[in-house]
């Protein structure tokens, strides 16, 4: 792989101001004032970030690409990690409209029509933890991303993931995916419980249902409602409401 240019022939105006940090101020005309946006000493032209005023938002990460010059964002929530919003785009002046509206709260589809190039995971803001939220928020970021893919044998994916989601039994449960395999849970992230079977798309057109990703050992099926029937009635007994995955680790 080859080597990355030096930042500052890269991103020379950014280098003029000193940091990420300080370059999104000048772009953002004074309209970011007193928001704290910061640089690490380790890499001040490559990375920035933008606290909330929301308890329930990490703050904005911004990332200048290595190799390219284009900035990309995320935007995520502070108890299971995953974001709320995305983005990439060669405009540094989206960006700064983008975390000023990061940073004053501003709902997730403000965000999207202040700056154009954010594009929405799909997951919604769950700012009491709710888990049964959380889960609906979990399904619905996974839905938006299986209706985006692109290639047609992804589409067997995609209906695996809407087949489950029709599901009560199933929907009820929280999703997560490994190796394009659907997996269900009976806690949230960040510590998850596996609960019931893992199912498979193959590129053979067919559906699997098993005890792991690798190995359909419940069977092989033609559609993705039969494969779904056959995980519902592999879910153990007693599986109550979905609870939070407490995290247990040094944060």
């Amino acid at each position: 792989m080859p080597t990355p240019p030096d930042p500052a022939v890269l991103y020379p105006d950014v280098a003029a101001c000193g940091s990420l940090a300080a370059a999104l101020r000048g772009e953002a005309g004074g309209c970011l004032g007193a928001v704290p946006v910061t640089s690490p000493d380790s890499a001040p032209l490559l990375h920035a970030s933008v606290a909330s005023t929301l308890a329930h938002r990490e703050p904005l990460r911004i990332s200048g690409w290595p190799h390219g010059r284009r900035w990309s964002i995320d935007g995520a929530e502070p108890f299971q990690g995953l974001p709320l919003i995305v983005g990439r785009t060669d405009d540094l002046a989206q960006v700064a409209r983008a975390a000023k509206s990061w940073h004053e709260g501003a709902a997730l589809d403000d965000i999207r029509r202040a700056a154009p190039f954010v594009r929405l995971t799909g997951r919604f803001e769950v700012p009491d933890r709710d888990p049964v939220r959380l889960t609906e928020s979990e399904w619905q970021g996974m839905l938006q991303e299986a209706r985006g893919l692109e290639y047609t044998w992804q589409e067997q994916y995609q209906a695996l993931i809407e087949a489950a989601y029709a599901e009560p039994a199933l929907r009820a449960l929280y999703p997560f995916t490994s190796h394009w395999a659907l997996r269900f849970s009976a806690t949230t992230r960040p510590n998850l419980t596996v609960a019931g079977p893992c199912l498979t798309s193959g590129s053979d057109a067919t559906y699997g249902v098993g005890r792991g990703f690798s190995t359909p050992d419940f069977g092989l099926f033609a559609t993705a409602d039969e494969a779904v029937a056959a995980a519902v009635h592999r879910l153990p007994s007693g599986l109550g409401p979905v609870t939070l995955g407490g995290w247990t680790g040094p944060r």
